[in-house]
């Protein structure tokens, strides 16, 4: 399962490797939007700091894997989870 997959709230277009980029006069950024709350959502854009596509499709995918490792890590941590319930 790839990373992407593991995180519910995101919709990636897999015929679209530009997936979540958007380049602004040649320097490419990630977007991507947040609910913090059940009736308000954020706009996050931010940039990757480069020109170079390739670059920001790695910078893009590491920034994913991140966020779903910090997800996983929390759900574990969450009191009734399977690791604490052993514990």
């Amino acid at each position: 399962m790839s990373t992407l997959a593991k995180l519910p709230g995101l919709r990636v277009d897999a015929e679209n490797p530009n997936h979540h980029l958007w380049d602004n006069h040649g320097t490419w950024f990630l977007h991507y939007t947040i609910h913090p709350t059940p009736f308000t959502k954020e706009r996050i854009r931010r940039s990757l700091g480069t020109k170079d596509v390739k670059v920001a499709r790695e910078r893009r995918d590491n920034f994913f894997a991140t966020l779903a490792k910090n997800a996983a890590a929390a759900a574990a941590a969450k009191p009734g989870s399977d690791k604490n319930a052993a514990a």
